[in-house]
């Protein structure tokens, strides 16, 4: 059930919106502030507040990268491994953090803090090999800037 301050907060977005369907990637992201994650319950109300079908929504969500429908830790480490980010680096940086974190791609640290995730392009090919952390970009970014 969504609370009310998520209702405000999705309600504030359709405001600005011609179709109630037009806010669902930031309905989703008001969801995921609160929760770090969009479960089907949620899917559910939201479609509903929307007035759309729950597959449609789930349809939107599953499209877009940095909707994350299973939990993930308090922080997301996202790795680019486009062709530009692998060229230049991709892969030590991606086993050093596996290594750091004890986990891989997809998965969460014991403690919640971390997720690692790859993501096909994070559009800063300037900066390769980049990474994201929560909503914070990084790159070129190196080994020793991973401590």
């Amino acid at each position: 059930m969504l609370t009310e301050e998520e209702i405000k907060e999705i309600t504030a977005e359709l405001a600005l919106c011609d179709l109630k369907s037009a806010a669902s990637i930031e309905a989703l992201k008001v969801v995921q502030k609160h929760r770090r994650w969009v479960s089907d319950e949620s899917i559910r109300d939201v479609a509903s507040l929307l007035d759309i079908t729950p597959a449609e929504l789930d349809a939107v969500a599953t499209f877009f990268n940095f909707i994350y429908r299973k939990p993930v830790g308090r922080h997301v480490i996202a790795i680019c491994d486009s062709m530009v980010c692998w060229s230049l680096g991709h892969d030590p940086l991606r086993e050093l953090l596996q290594k750091k974190l004890g986990i891989g791609f997809g998965e969460t640290t014991q403690d919640n803090r971390f997720t690692l995730l790859p993501t096909a392009c994070l559009g800063a090919c300037d900066r390769a090999p980049a990474m994201l952390v929560d909503e914070d970009l990084y790159g070129p970014v190196t080994p020793e800037m991973l401590d």
